[in-house]
């Protein structure tokens, strides 16, 4: 009877003896061991997160700035929208200029001189169209400004007015002698452009941010292929030939892209002088310049020039606004048919829902500028789809 307390005394002393520091404590918490200094034994994780949930308030103060933080960030982006819109126009400005500088680094002239020769000709043909045509322009408005009463006397003794005042009533010349009065009041031509001072202000800031514009547009043009070798970096060794042959075929499409557009807003603007001038349509150099500032839009652009155009020839002849409305949409469509193949051709190729599809996503986006790089981010999208994504998915069998 002793012997057998003796044996489960014993028993009992071994099982609450404390197990040693190498068993179990060690296998469930990691030790960190540093060359000269003993072992430190890491909390396990558990451990560490009901630490945290065992103080809120500091969890709370946590949490809160890093709120606070990612709240300051993105009103630091917004702030400097302005800023990512200047750089975002400069380097197409600059892609859309390499072409001309490469072509004439093909006839053995230093990319610098290149660089020099074409800002300088685009300074002179600014200057020259400046020079010609803003005197004009400021005439042609002050004397739109002076004749629009003559002009809303002799539209109400076409047939389209009368036509339009037997169907709406008198309503009709009540609207335009309101239209009138609205637009020959210098106080209500100020208020639309936000008072004289808010004016001259947006006019201040527009000139800086074309000066602005241009400057970038020389420095990225300038350290166009340095930008390039660097973003070339930032990817693997084994990946780099891949990424470059990928960076030169986007940058050239974007570069051949903005020069197409260009062009087909010239052509635009000659075809709109030319229709004004022939039908004898006031204000032919202001509705080029218009002409050529709303077309260079993409693919609404020249709709809605049209209807602008259609709609000022109108209050001078209905009958010439008619023959212009008829001609210019006539044209729309050999641009449609015929020069916009032949120029887009080599730049860029997109299925034309994509570029409804991207047109309508980047304008509502970023206004102007997202109308204006909609079609080469498309355009690239699709290139890294077709070059990257798809021979990935080949290769899965």
């Amino acid at each position: 009877m002793t012997e057998g307390f003796r044996r489960s005394a014993a028993r009992r002393t071994k099982k609450a003896a404390p197990a040693p520091a190498s068993a179990p404590a060690a296998a469930s918490t990691p030790a960190t061991t540093i060359a000269g200094a003993p072992p430190v034994i890491e909390a396990p994780l558990e451990r560490t997160t009901w630490t945290f949930l065992n103080r809120p308030f500091g969890l709370g103060f946590l949490v809160t700035l890093g709120g606070l933080v990612a709240i300051g960030l993105g009103a630091a982006v917004t702030s400097l929208a302005t800023i990512w819109i200047y750089v975002a126009f400069a380097l197409f400005a600059a892609l859309g200029l390499d072409p001309v500088v490469r072509r004439l680094e093909r006839h053995g002239m230093s990319r610098a001189w290149g660089i020099v020769i074409v800002y300088a000709v685009f300074t002179v043909v600014l200057v020259g169209v400046l020079w010609l045509i803003l005197p004009t322009v400021v005439r042609q408005i002050a004397q739109f400004i002076r004749d629009l009463p003559t002009m809303i006397t002799d539209f109400q003794g076409t047939e389209l007015y009368l036509w339009t005042r037997d169907q709406f009533g008198d309503q009709v010349p009540v609207m335009l002698g309101e239209i009138q009065k609205f637009l020959t009041d210098p106080g209500n031509i100020a208020t639309i452009g936000g008072g004289v001072l808010q004016v001259g202000v947006g006019i201040a800031t527009t000139i800086s941010g074309l000066i602005i514009i241009t400057v970038l547009s020389l420095y990225f043009l300038a350290s166009l292929e340095q930008m390039k070798q660097a973003f070339y970096l930032l990817a693997p060794a084994r990946n780099r030939p891949f990424v470059a042959e990928m960076t030169e075929e986007i940058t050239g499409s974007v570069g051949a892209y903005l020069g197409g557009m260009v062009v087909l807003a010239f052509f635009n603007s000659v075809v709109t002088f030319l229709l004004y001038a022939v039908l004898q349509l006031p204000f032919p150099l202001l509705m080029a310049v218009v002409a050529f500032c709303l077309t260079i839009i993409p693919l609404v652009g020249t709709v809605i020039f049209w209807i602008v155009g259609t709609l000022v020839a109108l209050f001078a002849s209905p009958i010439a606004a008619l023959v212009f409305g008829a001609l210019y949409l006539l044209y729309m469509q050999i641009e449609a048919y015929v020069l916009t193949p032949k120029v887009m051709n080599r730049a860029i190729a997109v299925p034309g829902s994509l570029v409804v599809i991207g047109a309508m996503v980047g304008g509502t986006l970023m206004g102007l500028l997202g109308a204006l790089v909609a079609i080469p981010v498309t355009a690239s999208i699709l290139l890294i789809i077709k070059k990257v994504f798809i021979p990935r998915q080949n290769a899965k069998v």
